[in-house]
Formats: C-alpha cells, sequence, structure tokens
C-alpha cells in the first residue's frame, strides 16, 4: 500500500468536497510562512527520531506497534474535516461510521444486541463499565484478578466503590476457589475477568466464572481491552489456534471492552466498550442546551460519558475493517502471526542453557529471564535489568521491557528458585506486529548472545 499516494488522494477529495461551498480566504491570523514552517519542522521531525523503532520487529518490548496504512488514512482523512463524534450535529458521517464497526465488534463477540460506543482509551471505556456497574448494583463493589490492570482498582477510587483484588493461580488466572470466597461476603456487584492481561497475558476462565457469578447474583464484565481480538482464533485449527471455552463465554457476560488501538491496528486512541443489555443506557441520561439539536436519533453523546471524541477514530477503523475485517479470515490471520512467534519462541527458550521460560505464553506475550547460578530472585533481577540495558544500546539492538515478579508468583511457578527478595524483574516481549514471526530466531539469537555475556 502506498501511503504517500493515498494520503495525497486523500487530501484531494477533502479538498474537492470543500470546494462545493465556494471560495473563501484563510484569515491573516491562521497563515505561516513556508520558510518558517520548514525550519521548525526540521526540528519536529529530528525531535520525533528520540524514539524507539516500535515499527520493526527488533522491537519487542511494550505494546507499541505503529497503526495500519489503511488506519492513517482513513484518520488523516476524517481529520482534514474534525468531525466531533458527541453529536450527529458535529460528525454525522463518522457517528455513522462508529455505529457500523462497533457493530463489528459486537458482532465479533457473540452479541446479539449491545449498545456501545468507542472511547479514548481501555481506561475510559473501563471506567464507563464500572460506572454502570455502580449503577446497578450500588454500595456493592468490584472483584478482579490481582494481576488484573491497575485501571480497576484506580476507577474504583474515582466512583467510590471497593476493590476487591483476588489472588491469581500458577498461570497467572483468577482463582476460582478465592473468588467464591469474596463473592459470598455479598459486597461485590460485578466480577472482572480478564481476557489477556498486560503483564503476562493471561485469560481468565471465564466459563468458570460465569456460573460462580450467576450462584451469587453477580454480573461480569471483561477486560479484553489488550486481548479481545483474539477471540478470532477460539477454536482454530493449527498452532496458532485458542481453546475456544472462555471466549465463547464471552457472549454471556454483562459487558465489554476492547482496544482497537492495540490489535485492530489503530492509531491511539481507541477502545470500545459494549453492554448486552441496551437497556443501560438509561444511566447515561443528561440534558445539554446546545447540542442534539439537528436530529431525534440517539447521538453517541448520549450514551458515553465523555464529551468531544475524535471522529477521525471512527472513520480510520471503519475503513481498516472494510480491508482486514474483524473475522478470523481477516484480523484473526494477523493476530495468529504473533502467537505463532510467541509460541515458536517459547520452545526456543525451553531448549536454551541461558534463558529460561516464566511461564508458557496464551497470546502473543512471552516472559522469560536469564538463567543464573546459582538461580536466585537478586541474580535474576540484575541479570534481566542488564540484557534490557544492554539489548537497547549495544550495535545490534533490541527492544524489551521487563515485568516484575513477587516471590509467591515465583515459588507457585519455579520452585527451586530461591527467594533471597520480594521479587525480581524478568524480561518480557510483546510479539504484537506480525512480523514478530519471521524474526523470531534472530531475536532470541540475541538476547540468548547477550545472555552469555555477563
Amino acid at each position: 500500500m502506498d501511503l504517500q499516494h493515498w494520503l495525497g488522494r486523500a487530501t484531494h477529495a477533502i479538498q474537492d468536497w470543500a470546494d462545493t461551498f465556494g471560495p473563501y480566504e484563510q484569515h491573516p491570523a491562521l497563515r505561516v510562512d513556508d520558510e518558517r514552517l520548514a525550519a521548525v519542522f526540521e526540528e519536529f521531525t529530528g525531535r520525533l527520531t528520540d524514539n524507539y523503532p516500535f515499527f520493526h520487529p527488533r522491537y519487542a518490548g511494550q505494546m507499541l506497534k505503529p497503526p495500519h496504512p489503511a488506519a492513517v488514512v482513513g484518520y488523516v482523512t476524517a481529520m482534514l474535516i474534525n468531525p466531533n463524534n458527541h453529536a450527529l450535529d458535529g460528525g454525522p458521517a463518522t457517528a455513522a461510521m462508529e455505529r457500523e464497526a462497533v457493530a463489528r465488534l459486537a458482532t465479533m463477540f457473540g452479541y446479539d444486541t449491545h449498545l456501545g460506543h468507542l472511547t479514548t482509551s481501555g481506561t475510559i471505556a473501563n471506567l464507563e463499565a464500572l460506572f454502570v456497574a455502580r449503577e446497578l448494583h450500588p454500595g456493592r463493589g468490584i472483584a478482579h484478578s490481582a494481576d488484573a490492570h491497575y485501571t480497576h482498582g484506580r476507577m474504583c477510587h474515582v466512583l467510590g466503590m471497593k476493590s476487591h483484588p483476588v489472588r491469581t493461580d500458577s498461570r497467572g488466572r483468577l482463582d476460582l476457589d478465592a473468588l467464591e470466597e469474596v463473592l459470598r461476603t455479598g459486597e461485590v456487584g460485578t466480577v472482572v475477568v480478564t481476557t489477556g492481561t498486560t503483564g503476562l497475558g493471561a485469560i481468565d476462565a471465564v466459563h468458570e466464572v460465569l456460573p460462580i457469578a450467576e450462584r451469587h447474583g453477580v454480573r461480569v464484565h471483561v477486560d479484553a481491552a489488550y486481548g479481545g481480538f483474539f477471540t478470532l482464533l477460539a477454536g482454530a485449527e493449527g498452532l496458532a489456534g485458542l481453546p475456544p471455552e472462555p471466549w465463547r463465554a464471552v457472549a454471556r457476560c454483562d459487558s465489554i471492552v476492547v482496544d482497537p488501538h492495540k490489535h485492530g491496528l489503530q492509531p491511539y486512541g481507541c477502545g470500545a466498550v459494549l453492554f448486552r443489555d441496551p437497556e443501560v443506557g438509561r444511566f447515561y441520561l443528561h440534558d445539554s442546551p446546545y447540542t442534539y439539536f439537528t436530529s431525534a436519533e440517539l447521538h453517541l453523546g448520549e450514551i458515553s460519558l465523555e464529551c468531544s471524541r475524535a471522529g477521525a477514530s471512527a472513520a480510520a477503523l471503519w475503513l481498516t475493517f472494510q480491508l482486514l475485517p474483524p473475522t478470523p479470515d481477516g484480523l484473526g490471520q494477523v493476530l495468529a502471526a504473533g502467537r505463532r512467534a510467541a509460541l515458536n519462541w517459547a520452545e526456543l527458550i525451553d531448549a536454551s542453557e541461558h534463558l529460561a521460560l516464566y511461564q508458557p505464553p496464551e497470546l502473543d506475550i512471552v516472559s522469560y529471564f536469564p538463567t543464573t547460578g546459582p538461580a536466585t530472585l537478586t541474580g535474576i533481577d540484575a541479570a534481566s535489568a542488564r540484557i534490557l540495558t544492554d539489548g537497547m544500546t549495544g550495535p545490534d539492538p533490541v527492544f524489551l521491557s521487563t515485568f516484575r515478579a513477587d516471590r509467591e508468583a515465583f515459588a507457585v511457578r519455579l520452585p527451586g528458585v530461591t527467594a533471597d527478595a520480594d521479587g525480581a524483574r524478568i524480561l518480557r516481549s510483546v510479539l504484537m506486529k506480525p512480523e514478530s514471526e519471521h524474526h523470531v530466531e534472530r531475536l532470541h539469537a540475541r538476547v540468548e548472545q547477550l545472555a552469555k555475556s555477563r
């Protein structure tokens, strides 16, 4: 895809549309001299080089990658108009695109009915889901895995709700016995299950949590911000296929959050929240004296806690879904490449004398650490930190990230490691770019070389 060509097409298309309204002169206060812009732009682009190469497969650190070129074209094209999807008055075309794109997300998760919209992030999407949870069960709190994203504890504080962290098992999943114990107190109104924790990519057993929640009259919210699109691999054949049970159960949960700006190939920020019961829209009711005046149809701002939202985000997602739909044969193939990459690297680490797996990958996140003699938490922590730094600064750079695991988490996974500290940093690689599949051997060889040279 020739990005420059399509960006040129974008500017021409919007200019042709603008010309239909007749000529006008730009106000002199807005004019900028080209020579002055050139000088400032040179400094600007120079400063942007102070970034890690998120686009390159040698970057295997955080959950970062560039958006698909189609998403860039869609975003820039709509941004030239700059619609605001709060009200139909501010973005009629992109509001329609948002509804269509969100409907495709709902279908992907198996919802027959839904109410939902895009948000600026998974954090805001989870805030909205927990807000509705509070309104449905006032005075009752939220239970979530101790390894769930920190946003749940933080948003409970914002909403004045009690947060109930629940211990995890040896795979980083919500411990079902511990959950049952918390729910018996009657203090919880909603359980958060995570399909793909941001630390390790662990998948809570949604299908086993649901009957426990039902026995206690508790709702279930799915935080699928990171892993949600992996539902496209549920039950698939081959190496990339995932066990279908937890993913199929998502359709019976009360709400879902997913971030298209992660595996949906979108630019930041693009999150989404979906509710199975459209009637929860009543909790968003509000009045505004200067919006919602061109149409009696539902405005997206009437079902959102946010006000202004970029219509360009909806345009980018809509255009991407036309080309790479959220289906097993569309986006599913992109995710499959990352999962195969993670599984292949795990095999290489298993066979290594210098690296060891922390736990087997479930999605596309690999967690591992350098072997040390003797095997101690302090030794692992120091070696991991050194590899992280040396990898970024060496002549053949590789970009990783670290994850801090406490001594209890180490004990249930690796009882042979001496717990001489409260925890240790391990290495963590997110292989969310499909190109990683063809770069795994080089990544492994470089990291193993760094581990050898201590």
